[in-house]
């Protein structure tokens, strides 16, 4: 009993063993080995371009003389930026699911094809061209801004200094704000009288053609905005690109932050706690989940041993939501929120082709060799 609890153990112990007759004398024993390729099923991501403009006003220095000299009332007087989200694109991409990783086991690894990244993209499919791979950059933060140089100073050509007289030894003399204003005022009332007689022909020399009189009235038109903005302030925009990147991982109804967006600090991740949140949620077509998993059951005690799988992906409804408002939404296949199943070994050892859509793992196409 003894030695043949030995043997026991050792039959449990070693490695399985072949034999391989050499000759009549001599037998060969070599190990068998049961060997696989291993490859994923893909998983769906999306890419959200945000187009957010900037606009930002900038008070008049002589705001505080607008009621006084032009009857201008509630003009603004201090710096606002503000960011909005004027525009919302979706795309989705593929990539390999770390969740939906398998191993093609014995002869079926020898009728893979797979894409460069190891997605399954068919079974005994020859001549398989590959799908060229586009490389996209993220834009997630804002870059600092670009705007012409700008001072309100070059709208007015009343001088800083004007010559002093005898009282103060002819030292230069500081022009006061109040002058200046009133002088900007002057040139706007001015402007607006001579686009006034212009209109009216009412000048002693007329413009020899209508391209030129249009040519000066704009001209007048532009000084009297330059020198009016002295008073009512200047509003300009800027408008930037940013995207997102998302991989989808519940298909549960509850909303995940995906980018933020800062009235100050405009468009910013979704870790940037500065900016008010940008949800992304997820309406599931539970109808069809229900369904693939009702018929996706195989009776077969073989199902699944070749190791190849295929996926019928879920359909859901994008809603990119900011403050309760939906700004955005899409309808798409998403791959994992569907059903993975075996593919049927009849299939895998039939000596079928079989085209995967490489995007979701779906079967795009099943015929005999």
């Amino acid at each position: 009993m003894k030695y043949l609890a030995i043997i026991i153990g050792l039959i449990i112990v070693l490695p399985v063993f072949g034999q391989r007759k050499k000759n009549d004398e001599q037998v060969e024993v070599v190990p068998t080995y049961v060997e696989g390729i291993t490859y994923s099923l893909p998983r769906t991501g999306l890419r959200v371009y945000v187009r957010a403009t900037k606009e930002m006003f900038e008070p008049g220095p002589y705001a505080g003389y607008a009621e006084q000299l032009l009857g201008l009332k509630n003009i603004k007087t201090r710096s606002v930026s503000k960011w909005t989200i004027s525009e919302i694109r979706i795309e989705s991409f593929s990539e390999p699911d770390p969740e939906q990783v398998y191993k093609a086991m014995g002869d079926a690894s020898s009728m893979l094809n797979l894409t460069s990244d190891g997605r399954i993209s068919g079974i005994n499919i020859a001549n398989v061209t590959p799908l060229a791979t586009v490389l996209k950059t993220n834009k997630v933060v804002q870059i600092p801004d670009e705007f012409e140089d700008f001072s309100f100073d070059y709208f007015t050509d009343t001088p800083f200094y004007i010559q002093g007289d005898s009282t103060n030894g002819f030292q230069p003399v500081r022009v006061g704000a109040e002058q200046k204003a009133a002088e900007a005022a002057q040139r706007i009332l001015d402007t607006r009288l001579n686009c006034y007689d212009m209109a009216a022909g009412r000048l002693d020399e007329f413009h020899p053609d209508g391209e030129a009189y249009k040519a000066s009235l704009d001209e007048l038109k532009k000084i009297e905005k330059n020198y009016l903005s002295l008073f009512v302030g200047r509003t300009t925009q800027k408008k930037d690109i940013f995207s997102f990147s998302y991989i989808p991982v519940k298909a549960s109804g509850k909303g995940e932050v995906i980018f933020r967006i800062s009235e100050e600090n405009g468009v910013v991740s979704a870790s940037d706690l500065s900016g008010k949140p940008v949800m992304v949620e997820f309406e599931v077509d539970k109808n069809l989940i229900n369904k693939y998993t009702e018929l996706s059951k195989s009776e077969n005690p073989l199902a699944g041993k070749s190791g190849l799988y295929y996926r019928m992906p879920g359909m859901a409804t994008v809603n990119i939501i900011n403050e309760l408002n939906i700004i955005a939404s899409a309808r798409l296949p998403i791959a994992q929120f569907g059903i993975v199943a075996p593919l049927p070994e009849d299939v895998v050892y039939g000596g079928f082709m079989v085209q995967y859509h490489i995007e979701t793992g779906a079967i795009k196409s099943i015929y005999k060799r």
